[in-house]
Order: structure tokens, then sequence, then C-alpha cells
């Protein structure tokens, strides 16, 4: 770090830095930094750069530029070197990106942060300079945004087929300098499109073209096909959300106590990869269906995801609980209890008492339930050396392990753990906060089942639980489903619960 701070020798905190970016004035008019790298791989969390290219442009001309290869101080994929055709031998002797980081910070200073798809470029950048331990924060515009704004209807807003549409020469494509240069001039193009002209007032085109640049830069951190009002227009309350692409697909289903919080978040991260970037790049519509509640919210997402199948669900679509608590009867009589991974359980041929993400939980799960019920750490899978397990030597185990304690006995304590497995009530309705001031929402499980939700007004009168199954609409149930139950049960709520147990 020693050697980093000498390098840089910014002579200012970073903080100071980034408030100054953050205050520029959008009624003065200030410079535009353009700015396009290249690098090792599409992951900013474990990629490097090894090209920068930065236009400076005054808001009428470009006035300035700097380009430079950067050594990552790794090897470079060939298929990347394919792509750009930046080699290892080429940035050999390039500096290394502290050696150049003071220059980066000069340039960009008190300038708007602009790029085609920016929040890849900004993320990088902001990844290189977070691992010298400087926090690099800037304004940004995206070019992909500013076109589809200033020019709407064209086929595609990738930089080489935007450049192709609108006469810009491109050259050097996928090299930092060329496409910084190309950016630069669309940029140059953009600002300066006067459209629309009323009644022939060129002052009120300029003022069009001024306002839906400034506008750009307050929501560059949006997809490209998503305004602002749009978020504007979004609930801050709890519901189920939906992201669709240009054809109208489902590409991602979320949950939310607050809908409007949470997709802003969505587009406010630093992007770690390129596949969440085409993520971002992929949103064209948002819907939404309100839930009341985070209980019924989560029921839903999860029902939506096994239905629909979503893109950028992938590992949400498929049940992620895949280690299972099992337990058998051994030849001397004692109730064992294991873990292992559901589809592979070695000897144990039996559907599991409990599911559970990895491992690593599963054995969380049984070292709590030996500790509250006093059960063996060895009949537990959890003490693997012969003899007595360690829990018997600290006088926390009755001795099951080396045939101490009857099985009898011992079986007692585990059919009351295995009772904390399941839900605490056999049939029961929980009745939570609903959509609208006098409404609830109602969750029925039946017989350890869950059956489904639905929504009731307060003139609704129950007395048996058929009376609660006929306003509920049916959904199916699983694993993912009984685990929101239970950590919702065993957690803090203000939910009523009705129980009808026998």
């Amino acid at each position: 770090m020693k050697r980093i701070t000498k390098n840089i020798g910014l002579g200012l905190e970073p903080s100071a830095t980034a408030t100054a970016a953050l205050d520029v004035d959008l009624n003065q008019s200030h410079l535009y930094a353009i700015i396009d790298i290249e690098t090792t791989g599409g992951q900013p969390a474990q990629d490097k750069i090894t090209e920068i290219a930065i236009f400076i442009h005054d808001g009428e001309k470009i006035v300035d530029k700097y380009n430079t290869l950067i050594n990552p101080q790794r090897p470079i994929p060939y298929f990347i070197t394919q792509l750009t055709g930046i080699s290892d031998d080429m940035v050999q002797d390039a500096p290394k990106f502290y050696e150049v980081a003071k220059e980066i910070v000069e340039f960009t200073e008190g300038k708007i942060f602009v790029a085609h798809n920016v929040r890849f470029d900004y993320s990088f950048i902001k990844k290189e300079f977070a691992d010298l331990g400087y926090t690099f924060q800037r304004k940004t515009l995206c070019t992909v945004r500013l076109s589809r704004s200033l020019i709407p209807g064209l086929p595609s807003y990738s930089l080489g087929k935007l450049c192709k549409s609108i006469d810009i020469p491109l050259q050097q494509r996928h090299r930092a300098i060329g496409d910084a240069e190309a950016t630069a001039h669309l940029f140059d193009k953009l600002i300066k499109i006067n459209r629309p002209v009323v009644d022939g007032n060129m002052q009120m085109a300029a003022e069009h073209t001024s306002q839906v640049l400034k506008q750009e830069i307050k929501t560059s951190l949006l997809p490209p096909n998503i305004s602002k009002e749009q978020v504007d227009a979004l609930p801050m309350v709890p519901g189920v959300y939906y992201f669709h692409n240009e054809q109208g697909e489902v590409i991602y289903v979320g949950k939310s106590i607050n809908i409007k919080k949470r997709i802003i978040q969505h587009f406010n991260i630093d992007y770690k990869s390129r596949k969440s970037l085409d993520f971002k790049n992929s949103i064209s519509d948002i819907t939404y269906e309100l839930m009341g509640n985070e209980l019924v919210a989560l029921l839903f997402e999860s029902a939506e995801i096994k239905r629909m199948k979503p893109h950028f669900n992938r590992q949400q679509r498929r049940s992620v609980f895949n280690t299972g608590i099992f337990v058998y009867e051994d030849e001397k009589g004692y109730k064992r209890l294991t873990y292992g991974s559901i589809n592979k359980a070695d000897n144990v041929s039996m559907t599991p008492l409990i599911a559970l993400s990895n491992h690593y939980k599963a054995k969380g799960f049984l070292f709590h339930k030996v500790a509250k019920y006093n059960l063996c750490q060895k009949l537990c899978d959890l003490y693997k050396t012969p003899g007595a397990c360690f829990d018997y030597q600290v006088h926390q185990c009755n001795g099951a392990c080396i045939g101490k304690e009857s099985p009898e006995t011992y079986n007692m304590r585990v059919a009351a753990a295995l009772d904390s497995f399941t839900y605490e009530h056999n049939s029961f309705v929980i009745v939570g906060k609903g959509r609208e001031p006098g409404e609830k929402s109602i969750v029925v499980v039946e017989h350890g089942t869950y059956l489904g939700f639905g929504f009731v007004d307060e003139t609704f009168s129950a007395s048996t639980l058929e009376d609660f199954k006929s306003a509920i609409t049916r959904y199916n149930d699983n694993k993912d489903i009984q685990q929101i139950i239970r950590g919702h049960m065993r957690g803090k709520h203000k939910d009523k619960v009705i129980v009808f147990d026998s």
C-alpha cells in the first residue's frame, strides 16, 4: 500500500473528490470524459483493465484525449486477444494501473463520466481504484440511453450498429482508443441534435436536447429501456415484481416489502460480470403484483419462478435445498440422525425430514438440536472418532454412543427433536396484512401440507378450516415453501395464527 500511495500521489482525500464529482451544477456548462476500456474478461471482481482511452468534450467539441495500454499483471486469455488484438507481449512494458491512476483521476475530475453501457466501464474503473484503497466516484451518462432518447426507433443501439446507422466512422473496433473516439463523435452528434424544432424555433430545440441530456445524467443508472417515470410510478409496498424483455417475456421475478426501493437497488449496483450487465440491458418493462406482506410475497414469488422459469432466476428456478436431514434406527435400536445429499443419500433411502441448502448448514442445524435436546453427537453424525463422543467426555452426553443410555430413553428425546422439524401445529391459518385497508391475507396449511393463500375483506367470517379453504387460490407445496413458512413461523411476526389441530 505504501508503494501505491507513493505512485498515486493524489494530494487530496478520496471523499473530497467524490463530493466534488457529485456537486456538479446541472445548470452550468461542464466537461465530459468519454471513456472506453478493454479488459481481460467481463467480471470487474476478478478481471483487470488492459487499455483505457479518454476523450474530453467541452460541450462543443473534443478538446483533449488520453490513451494508454495497461499491464494487467496477469495473462490475457486467448479469446480476448482474438477479440481486441491486445496480447501479453503488447502490455509487458506498459504501465500498471496504479502508475497511471493519478492521470486518470486528473483527466476525469469534475467531469461527467460518459461511456456506451456506462456501468460496465465505470464498474471496472471503480474496482481498480478500490483495490488501491481509493474511492472513485463520478456522475455518469450512458450514450445507449441518450441515443434511445434522441434517436428513437433504431433497430439496434450497440456501438457498431449505431455508428453505422448514423454514419460515424468506427476504426480499431474493440480497442479502447477506437471505441472511445467513436463514442466521442456519437456524443457530439447527440448533443447537437436539433429536435423537435418548434415553429422553427432552434433555441427551443436546443433546450430540448439540453433537458434530455440533464435527465439522462440524473437517470444514467437505469436500464436503457426504462424511464424515470416508470420507476417513479412504482409502489413502495410489499409485492412481487417482474422484469420483461423487449418481446414482453418475463426474464426475472423478485419480491420485496418495498417494490420501488428494491428495484432501484437492482439498478444502482456496480455490476460484477458481463451477465449482470446483459441482465440490466435486457429489461424493457416492469410490472408487479401487490401482496400485502412479506410472507405472501415470498410464497407467490416462489410459485411464479417455478411456473415461469425466468431466464435470470436460474438458481431460484430449482430448489436450492439440496441437503437433507434423515433419521434411521440402527441395529441396537437407537434412532440416529444424519445428513447428506437429498439425491445421493448413501445408506438412507427415504424422504428427508427437512431440507437445507448445503452440508455446512445441515451440520449447524444438527449441532443446534444436539444442544437443545441433549442428543449424542456421534448418533447425529457429528463425531466420527471411535469410542465415546466429545460431549460424553465433558458430561453433556448421557452415553448413548457407548451403550450407557438405553435406546428407549434416548429415543424419547429424538422424538421431541423430530417434532420440532415440522410445523408446530398440524393444521393452521396465518392471517396477515392485506393489500389495502380493510383486507387481510390468509395462508392455509392442512395436515402439514401448504394449500395456498388468498385475500379476504373485513366482512369475511370463518369458523372452520373449510371456510378458509374456500377463500384461497391453490398452490403447490414443496420444500422451498415449507422452508419459507417454517422460517416465518419461527421468526418474529405480528400475524394471527388460527390453529385447527384436533
